[in-house]
C-alpha cells in the first residue's frame, strides 16, 4: 500500500478500514485551499488502494469543521485577477468548478464513505457531507447553510444534493435562514442515519459499521454504490438498463461463486481486496 502525506488531511487505515481526518483542530478545521485540494488527493489514494474497502470521515478536534476558511476569500482576488473583467469572471468559474470536483471524489471514490460527524459542521461541512453515502453524528453536532450569511450562494453542491436527501421545504427554510440544526433534529430530517450520545461512541458505532461492510464482497459493494449513485440521477428505465448491463459483466465473479459456498457450509466467505 502506498504512503499518504498531507498536512491537512490524515489517513489511517486499519483492516481494510481508511479512517479519512481533517486535520486543522487549532483552526476548527476550517477548510483552507490546502485542504480542498487534499481532500481530493485523500479521496483519489481511498480509491486507488485495493486493501481499502471503506472509508471514515471526520475531523480532529473540537468540530468536524467550521466550513470554507474565510482566508481564502482574501486571497481569492490576486489570483484570478485579469485586466479583462470577463477573464477575471472565467478565472473565478474555474476555480468554484475546481472546488465542486473536490468534493465530488467522494461520490467518484467506488468505496463507501460514512461520515462520523461531532461538534460544528457549517458551510463547507454540509457541502462535504452531502456527498458521503451515510452520515451519523454525535449528540452535540450541529449543521448550518451558513453561506447566506456571509452574502453568498452556496456553490460546491449543498443546494444540489441536500434535496436528494431531505425534503425540498426545508431545505428551502435552511438555505435562507442558515438557522442551525441540531443533531435530534437532522436525525428527524433523516440528514443523519443515528445519533450517538457521545463522540467516543460515535466512532465507535460508525467503526463497526464499517467493519460490517469491509467483510462483504468488495466488488459488489463497489458495483452497489455506482448503481445507487447512477440511479439517483437517472429515470428508474436506466437504473435497470445499467444493472442489466453492469452485471452482464460482473456478476459471475469469484465473490459470487465464494459467498454462495460459504452459505452452503454455513462459513464466512473471505474476499479478494
Amino acid at each position: 500500500m502506498s504512503d499518504f502525506t498531507s498536512e491537512t488531511v490524515t489517513i489511517t487505515v486499519d483492516q481494510h478500514v481508511a479512517t479519512v481526518r481533517l486535520n486543522r483542530a487549532d483552526k476548527a478545521n476550517a477548510m483552507s485551499a490546502a485542504m480542498w485540494q487534499d481532500i481530493r488527493k485523500a479521496f483519489n489514494w481511498v480509491d486507488a488502494q485495493p486493501e481499502v474497502r471503506v472509508a471514515i470521515l471526520e475531523g480532529e478536534g473540537k468540530h468536524f469543521t467550521s466550513g470554507i476558511d474565510l482566508q481564502m476569500f482574501m486571497n481569492l482576488l490576486p489570483q484570478i485577477k485579469n485586466e479583462c473583467e470577463a477573464r477575471t469572471r472565467e478565472n473565478l468559474r474555474r476555480v468554484i468548478l475546481d472546488m465542486q470536483d473536490t468534493l465530488t471524489s467522494i461520490e467518484r471514490c467506488r468505496k463507501p464513505v460514512l461520515a462520523a460527524i461531532h461538534g460544528g459542521c457549517i458551510g463547507g461541512g454540509v457541502d462535504l457531507i452531502c456527498c458521503t453515502d451515510m452520515r451519523y453524528c454525535s449528540a452535540d453536532a450541529y449543521f448550518s447553510i451558513k453561506e447566506i450569511d456571509i452574502g453568498m450562494t452556496a456553490d460546491v453542491g449543498t443546494l444540489q444534493r441536500l434535496p436528494k436527501l431531505i425534503g425540498d421545504g426545508i431545505v428551502r427554510e435552511l438555505a435562507y435562514t442558515g438557522r442551525k440544526v441540531d443533531a435530534a433534529e437532522a436525525r428527524e430530517l433523516g440528514l443523519v442515519n443515528r445519533v450517538f450520545d457521545s463522540r467516543e461512541a460515535l466512532q465507535a458505532g460508525v467503526r463497526e459499521l464499517a467493519a460490517t461492510i469491509a467483510a462483504k464482497s468488495p466488488l459488489s459493494i463497489r458495483g452497489t454504490k455506482e448503481m445507487l449513485n447512477y440511479s439517483r440521477d437517472h429515470s428508474v428505465a436506466d437504473g435497470l438498463n445499467y444493472i442489466a448491463t453492469w452485471n452482464a459483466a460482473m456478476l459471475m465473479s469469484n465473490d459470487l461463486t465464494a459467498a454462495m459456498m460459504a452459505g452452503m457450509s454455513k462459513q464466512t466467505p473471505t474476499f479478494k481486496d
